[in-house]
């Protein structure tokens, strides 16, 4: 069987969740299918070096030859908006002429970054006549109304609502990573035969507890071993909320000065956040950049607790991934985020503390009560570990794609 992808990221680009969508390609590969995937020179987060190295690099064979990698020219994206808009609509244009031109294809698989993707999947759906599987990471256009850059019923959130409605209408299979996200999409007219329901994984051997001693990031930016870390890993974005986050920080400076926070990633809030540290001379925090992903134990590891934050109104369908990092790492996990299934997930398991988006006096009473009970850190990290290996390891996670894509594709050969 040969698998259609289009995407507008690849290695050596990096996000937090990249090694979803490696396991779910190296699964596929395994299993004796072909992917044939599309996807532009690599521009987010690389030099100009590397740039130039992939120019050359144009069609690369992976995994025993069966994921073929092709790569055309694009310009860098940017931090503009607008061009980054452009980018993605250029890349669209790009992947719909080497979708039509794929040859022997079996299925189309997409995902929903960026949301233009299901418009590209229901096209070339009716061109090939094959089927069209839809990986549902993010519902458009409400993702954009709770980051604010919409209105519900705006001209921006109606436009979304049709390319919505048009991805769902063409895709023979739509994986989602919730029973919200489910929820939310069947309220909006998708038959529930369509949908099946995959939680994000981690890869439990990439991800696993590190002993304070033993971790060379204290090493590599001169971190005192005797603190006590609260660390968040991921987009610095505009939804996180990180001037609540710093704020807190702030106080927690002259209250409890063993307590230190350590953010790590990148993203479009990251400069404010820089400066906000500076204006208002933060010294319980540090920010450091993504790591390899090689170190990823590291970096989950690095911290007493792991966070998940968001503003309210912005994750009352999602479930981070970086979630199952922070518990895979035998860590506690606390969530400052809307109330979805992640509330019930921490409380049902005993592996960290849920407190409302935008809590601000229970987000930061829920910092001071892990410090205050080393043993309470320890029983929850050992139950998010245990909570990971029995429902969100890598091989429960990826076998579930390759079923769905295999049972699409024998369903529409009959």
């Amino acid at each position: 069987m040969k698998i259609l992808l289009l995407t507008a990221y690849y290695f050596p680009e990096q996000a937090a969740s990249s090694y979803l969508a490696n396991n779910i390609r190296e699964a596929i590969c395994d299993k004796g299918h072909t992917i044939d995937l599309y996807t532009p020179i690599p521009t987010r987060g690389v030099s100009k070096e590397v740039r130039e190295e992939y120019k050359k690099k144009r069609v690369e064979f992976l995994y025993n030859r069966k994921l073929i990698v092709n790569r055309f020219s694009m310009f860098n994206e940017g931090k503009n908006a607008l061009i980054r808009a452009f980018r993605y609509t250029a890349c669209m244009i790009m992947h719909f002429y080497y979708g039509v031109k794929a040859k022997d294809i079996d299925l189309i698989y997409l995902a929903s970054t960026p949301p233009i993707q299901g418009i590209l999947g229901g096209v070339l759906k009716k061109i090939k006549k094959v089927p069209f599987v839809y990986n549902l990471q993010d519902i458009f256009p409400d993702s954009l109304a709770g980051t604010g850059l919409a209105k519900k019923g705006g001209m921006l959130w109606k436009i979304g609502r049709v390319i919505e409605n048009f991805t769902y209408r063409n895709a023979d299979k739509i994986i989602v990573i919730s029973e919200d996200f489910k929820k939310n999409i069947m309220a909006k007219g998708v038959p529930e035969g369509k949908i099946e329901v995959v939680y994000n994984w981690v890869d439990e051997n990439a991800v696993k507890d590190v002993k304070r001693e033993d971790n060379k990031l204290f090493d590599k930016y001169n971190l005192d071993r005797s603190k006590f870390y609260i660390t968040y890993s991921g987009n610095i974005g505009l939804t996180q909320n990180m001037d609540m986050l710093l704020s807190i920080a702030k106080e927690l400076e002259t209250e409890e000065p063993n307590i230190q926070f350590v953010l790590i990633g990148e993203g479009a809030y990251k400069k404010n956040v820089e400066e906000i540290i500076k204006k208002d001379n933060i010294q319980n925090v540090k920010l450091l950049p993504f790591q390899p992903y090689e170190d990823i134990s590291h970096v989950f590891s690095l911290g007493n607790v792991g966070l998940v934050i968001s503003k309210p109104g912005v994750g009352a369908n999602s479930v981070p991934s970086k979630t199952w990092s922070i518990l895979s790492a035998s860590r506690p996990v606390i969530a400052n985020f809307d109330e979805n299934e992640l509330k019930s997930i921490v409380a049902d398991n005993n592996c960290g503390i849920f407190t409302k988006a935008g809590d601000r006096k229970a987000f930061k009473d829920s910092i001071l009560k892990l410090y205050n009970s080393p043993e309470t850190c320890e029983t929850m990290g050992r139950n998010g570990r245990k909570f990971i290996m029995e429902n969100l390891t890598r091989e429960i996670g990826t076998s579930k794609y390759v079923k769905v894509i295999e049972e699409v594709i024998k369903v529409n050969k009959k």
